[in-house]
């Protein structure tokens, strides 16, 4: 089969398309899917730039990516949940279990899969695993009681995004920090009660209850009361203590019961997914390129 693999760690000019084994008949409680698409998420380029080395299973040559949509075409034989035709999606840790998702096909525990959302694409559907977990799963860490204001940077990425429409399901007031004034009316419509310039600085008292930080702007705790709590997804950048907030960081996980009320909620109207741009297994470096280049707006998806 094709896949795209890293050569070297390195630049993206070491990501190239190359055939290899195909997954092997499916372990007992595992499942193999024939993949529509993968999406490309900042790991992805840490990972490939070496930040990840150390705690990595594979080394290269290796397989990146976490996302996928795709249908099943094998079953193990414990696995009765999930069917030989099902469209489904996944998050696959790639660092932890060395399965990687720019592929043609990929062998995963069938318990990380959920069914696709059926509203959408399957393509557009790759984006939803690994960004919805971490928004869910952050926010779960949070557990802001309903009525608590939440302020919520990068609030139009990818996890910022989902994470407010999640917080406002949730009965949270919802402020959302963004960079550019042409966001704003983006983070209005995804749900936010306010919004917020993180290139100012924050007027008044600080008056959050809760901050949720995806963008690495550890002084957005500034925008938190005394006693209140913050929960970032950027380890590297994690803001320091004061005042009585307790920081911790939140590390996605692998679920996939959770993954299903996301797809869940897609079908209903209640969420909704943006792609940027879609790019050929031919096209990966390119697609790092992008996503690296920062002010995407929506996922950046590799199709075979």
């Amino acid at each position: 089969m094709r896949a795209v693999v890293l050569d070297a760690y390195g630049g993206p000019e070491h990501l190239a398309v190359a055939h290899v084994a195909e997954p092997a008949a499916p372990e007992a409680n595992a499942v193999v899917v024939r993949v529509t698409a993968a999406a490309v998420n900042p790991v992805d380029l840490q990972t490939r730039a070496g930040l990840h080395a150390g705690r990595s299973l594979l080394q290269p040559p290796m397989i990146l990516g976490w996302d996928v949509a795709g249908a099943v075409v094998a079953v193990g034989d414990d696995v009765t949940a999930v069917r030989v035709g099902d469209r489904v999606v996944a998050m696959s840790a790639q660092m932890a279990t060395g399965r990687g998702t720019y592929a043609e096909t990929v062998a995963l525990p069938a318990d990380i899969t959920a069914p696709a959302p059926a509203s959408i694409p399957l393509t557009t559907a790759a984006g939803l695993p690994l960004a919805g977990l971490t928004a869910q799963q952050a926010l779960d860490a949070l557990d802001l009681p309903e009525g608590a204001t939440l302020s919520v940077t990068g609030a139009v990425g990818s996890v910022g995004a989902l994470a407010v429409q999640l917080a406002r399901r949730r009965g949270l007031q919802v402020v959302a920090q963004v960079r550019r004034p042409a966001d704003a009316e983006e983070a209005l419509a995804l749900g936010a009660h306010e919004v917020t310039l993180t290139t100012e600085p924050a007027a008044g008292t600080p008056g959050a209850d809760g901050l949720l930080e995806t963008a690495g702007l550890p002084q957005a705790i500034g925008t938190v009361r005394d006693g209140g709590r913050v929960v970032s997804i950027v380890p590297t950048r994690r803001p320091a203590e004061e005042r009585g907030i307790t920081v911790t960081v939140s590390h996605v996980e692998q679920d996939g019961r959770r993954l299903a009320e996301l797809s869940a909620l897609l079908d209903r109207g209640d969420l909704r997914l943006r792609t940027a741009k879609e790019y050929g297994f031919d096209e990966a470096a390119e697609a790092h390129r992008a996503l690296a280049g920062g002010g995407v707006r929506g996922k950046v998806l590799l199709v075979p």
